[in-house]
């Protein structure tokens, strides 16, 4: 994933976009960048990696260092972001969130006059956001050019534009994947990813852009130089997984949107004869918590934190090289409150079952920690599809997920013929998929939410909501 903030404003907004960027780390654990704009002095831009250090403490000494009345900033997932560009639409600062998956098509077809380099990565590869300007610049304005780099990319691309003059220009996906919205204070405007992060900053909320909308921002307003589409794809996990919980899109708040899933899940189960008798209802932290309490007020069980995340030294964007001791930090964040575990029955929510390794490391902990039964509830359905739009669920192939792994064990490629069976537990294969990976992962009962479930939850017209990652549909 990855997340942005932008502002201008007539005041230095060097600290607005700081906070606002650190706003937005819980999408990303790879790179930070800042790229400041000043009317003497231009752009300064500084990178950092933020893999074992979070994004606030990498920049803090370097605040008194910029200094500016417009900048973008970002946390990024993948290659080093915000970039500067030179080229003949002139000198800018660009950050972008998605994926090209045709990058390599289209690298070969850039080069193919031979006139034309990228700089390579160490791995050999072309920065994402690298190449989204070489399309855009590919153009003969950037409103032209970010409209055709849309068109030509396979995948999606929503980003932000800070030019010489101080402008930012902000351009969502053309199917809406990811939300972007505007703020607007009495001496500026901002772009953001996430709606609270705007809020926090004292910007009122002023619009979200809609599909493929292109807009200019200046400190005295914004103006929309491309139209917003009709077709939306908005990505479900937004409410589900990622997002943050004071966050709204498209006017559903992320946090109301899970407890409301876990009442929905609750009630079905309870219509189905399917609650199980337990001691307490606990989400497995962190976004598991707000379906796990809908699910708790909804089937009458008590709710508990039967363990919780040490993250004062631990931060989600601590990833160690080294493989052994990430699992060995991972284990460490794990602190059961013996209490509310031993000799108890319990049933976890969590916000979904991707590859399994984790969860399983979470019932094995919780086994020796003493409780006497631990069930399973997922809050979205089986996970079939790697993510071919942002980096939720993405991997190297779709057998690396656990639901298509088990499939394969229990059919075979034959099996592969069926997922729209095997993702509805109502269904004979629906049922097999999940006794199959209640008895790998060693839970006493699992269960799925249902699509129909999750998406009643999101409330919004089931058609501009991507469900790909459950249905393999676009």
């Amino acid at each position: 994933m990855g997340g942005f903030f932008g502002a201008v404003s007539t005041r230095d907004c060097v600290l607005d976009i700081f906070f606002g960027v650190d706003y937005h780390s819980h999408l990303g654990t790879r790179r930070g960048g800042m790229c400041i704009f000043d009317a003497e002095d231009g752009f300064q831009r500084e990178i950092h990696s933020i893999q074992n250090t979070p994004f606030r403490t990498k920049f803090e000494k370097e605040l008194a260092d910029f200094h500016g009345c417009s900048g973008i900033g970002c946390i990024s997932d993948t290659d080093p972001q915000p970039l500067l560009v030179r080229s003949h639409l002139g000198l800018y600062a660009i950050t972008t969130i998605g994926i090209i998956n045709n990058a390599e098509e289209l690298i070969e077809r850039y080069f193919a006059d031979h006139g034309h380099q990228f700089m390579a990565m160490s791995s050999g590869k072309v920065n994402a956001t690298e190449l989204a300007a070489a399309l855009i610049n590919q153009k003969e304005d950037l409103v032209e050019g970010i409209l055709y780099a849309q068109q030509q990319i396979k995948g999606s691309l929503t980003l932000l534009i800070l030019n010489s003059k101080g402008e930012i220009i902000a351009a969502r996906d053309r199917m809406g994947r990811l939300p972007v919205r505007l703020g607007k204070a009495e001496d500026g405007l901002c772009v953001s990813f996430e709606s609270f992060a705007d809020q926090k900053l004292g910007y009122q909320s002023a619009d979200e852009l809609g599909p493929g909308e292109i807009v200019q921002v200046t400190a005295d307003g914004y103006r929309v130089l491309n139209p917003a589409g009709d077709n939306m794809k908005i990505c479900a996990c937004l409410w589900t997984y990622y997002g943050y919980p004071n966050s709204n899109s498209e006017g559903r708040n992320v946090e109301v949107m899970r407890c409301r899933n876990g009442e929905i899940m609750a009630r079905d189960e309870i219509r189905y004869g399917r609650v199980p008798d337990v001691d307490y209802v606990a989400g497995v932290p962190d976004s598991g918590v707000p379906h796990a309490i809908g699910y708790a007020n909804r089937s009458g069980k008590d709710f508990a934190r039967p363990f919780v995340k040490y993250t004062p030294t631990w931060p989600r964007s601590f990833t160690p090289a080294n493989q052994k001791v990430r699992n060995q930090v991972a284990k460490m964040k794990q602190i059961p409150v013996p209490e509310l575990i031993e000799g108890k029955k319990l049933l976890f929510v969590d916000d979904s079952i991707v590859r399994g390794t984790q969860l399983q490391e979470t019932v094995d902990f919780l086994y020796e920690s003493g409780a006497k039964e631990v069930h399973m509830r997922s809050a979205c359905p089986p996970v079939m599809f790697n993510c071919k739009y942002l980096n939720f669920s993405r991997g190297n192939s779709d057998m690396d997920l656990l639901a298509r792994r088990t499939i394969q064990m229990l059919e075979g490629d034959e099996g592969h013929k069926h997922l729209e069976e095997y993702a509805d537990s109502q269904t004979e294969r629906g049922q097999c998929l999940v006794k199959s990976i209640c008895k790998q992962l060693g839970f006493d009962s699992l269960g799925y939410q249902s699509l129909a479930g999750m998406l009643e939850a999101i409330g919004i017209d089931k058609e501009k909501i991507c469900t790909y990652c459950w249905t393999g549909k676009e």
